[in-house]
């Protein structure tokens, strides 16, 4: 009788054992599907980049530091237009082939170059362009992603900070589709670094599309190029104003001391890869 006692008794604990053990195990896996669950919902991110030409001597660190620095938590693809064809990259990168143009085509081509991509950026739930001499250098997070009623993400220009509205670089030509008349316009956005919700951005890029495309079409070209069209479009509009901490230019301005040591992303120096002339292809020689 003992001996059946204790054979009960070791009988029951391996019958708890075994249902503690799938009681842990179904839980951890409840966790793992929960976890799995939470990346999938995450956001997608798109980054529009163009590297043509010269140009592409800025992507190996813009990568990197993206990858580090800029929505992190994010799952991110990258779209990059480049005659760079020989260049391997990272899976989570799209290439289009993209020949170089002549300054300043290239910038004003680029909602064009967009639009050609739009399909595919509808799957994405932001949308991001940046210049190619742009780098986080610091994390930037969620800060950037406008509301639904913002729509678009834009970044005040670092040498037009704090600058009264009458002497903001606007074009002032009113015959072109980014003319903004004098007294109107709150702040200037910088081309370099904008985006926003994919649906908004998209819109955007059409708009901006048309545009370029119509003042092309009347031999006119706006001051400042996709820039001066990105102004006119954000005129009547709420975006998201983000600091000039998120367009510090390496070479610094006193006008931004402010944000000297607190800066997010900075613009790259571009006279220590040769200056301007070189990275458009105009002159053959880097400027010293």
């Amino acid at each position: 009788m003992k001996l059946f006692a204790a054979l009960i008794i070791v009988f029951m604990c391996v019958i708890s054992f075994a249902t503690a053990s799938d009681a842990t195990l179904s839980s951890a896996g409840g966790n793992l599907s929960t976890k799995s669950d939470k990346k999938d919902d995450l956001p997608k991110i798109a980054i529009l980049y163009i590297a043509t030409g010269r140009y592409i001597v800025f992507w190996d660190e813009f990568y990197k530091k993206m990858e580090q620095n800029f929505l992190s938590d994010y799952p991110k693809t990258y779209f990059i237009w480049t005659d760079a064809t020989d260049k391997k990259f990272p899976s989570n990168v799209k290439r289009i082939y993209q020949k170089q143009l002549e300054w300043p085509l290239i910038t004003l081509k680029r909602f064009e170059m967009f639009m050609e991509q739009a399909e595919q950026l509808k799957d994405y739930d932001y949308i991001y362009f940046l210049n190619a001499n742009m780098l986080p250098m610091r994390p930037v997070g969620d800060e950037i992603l406008p509301t639904e009623e913002q729509g678009i993400t834009v970044v005040m220009h670092p040498g037009y900070y704090k600058v009264s509205n009458n002497h903001l670089p606007y074009d002032r030509n009113p015959n072109s589709e980014a003319y903004i008349p004098l007294g109107q316009g709150k702040m200037y956005a910088m081309g370099g670094f904008n985006g926003g919700r994919a649906k908004a951005y998209l819109k955007l890029i059409s708009d901006l599309n048309q545009a370029t495309e119509k003042d092309a079409q009347n031999q006119i070209m706006a001051r400042w190029h996709d820039e001066s069209h990105l102004n006119k479009y954000i005129l009547d509009k709420n975006p998201l104003v983000l600091s000039p901490a998120y367009g510090y230019p390496e070479e610094g301005y006193h006008s931004l001391i402010e944000f000297k040591d607190n800066y997010k992303m900075l613009i790259l120096d571009k006279r220590k890869f040769g200056g301007h002339n070189y990275l458009r292809g105009i002159i053959d020689k880097p400027k010293p």
